[in-house]
């Protein structure tokens, strides 16, 4: 555990600039992917075992700080998704990698994120809004 938290704080520290970043919020993005996907097995899973724990997760999820980190969560999505097409172009074209093309790929992905982002950011955040704010939430 003590190793794990040393590589975490070098990592935060390093001082490898864009590249550094993209890799730490690669892994960022697939850890958070990763306990969605753990939490949705969970929940999905009570439907038949405790029927009313699961009316009271989908209430829980409905609530403003669940809907903000779905928002998030999608962005970490759409980023992971990215920059793993990214790194599987660099893989596959070895001779195209140097240091001017990555910082180049990196923006692209970055900004390709937040293209994709948006629209899905608008559609949840008004979905929040109505959830959250006016409490008429759908469904």
């Amino acid at each position: 555990m003590a190793t794990l938290l040393n590589n975490l704080w070098q990592g935060l520290w390093y001082k490898g600039g864009l590249g550094n970043w993209s890799y730490q919020f690669h892994r960022l993005a697939g850890l958070a992917t990763l306990l969605f996907l753990a939490l949705h097995i969970l929940d999905t899973a009570t439907v038949f075992f405790f029927p009313s724990l699961y009316i009271h997760a989908i209430e829980l999820y409905r609530s403003a700080p669940f809907m903000i980190g779905e928002i998030a969560l999608v962005a970490g999505l759409f980023y992971h998704g990215m920059n793993g097409l990214k790194i599987i172009f660099f893989d596959v074209q070895p001779q195209r990698w140097n240091h001017a093309n990555e910082q180049k790929a990196n923006l692209i992905v970055y900004i390709g994120t937040f293209l994709l982002w948006v629209p899905a950011a608008i559609i949840m955040g008004n979905n929040l809004w109505q959830c959250s704010i006016l409490n008429a939430c759908g469904g």
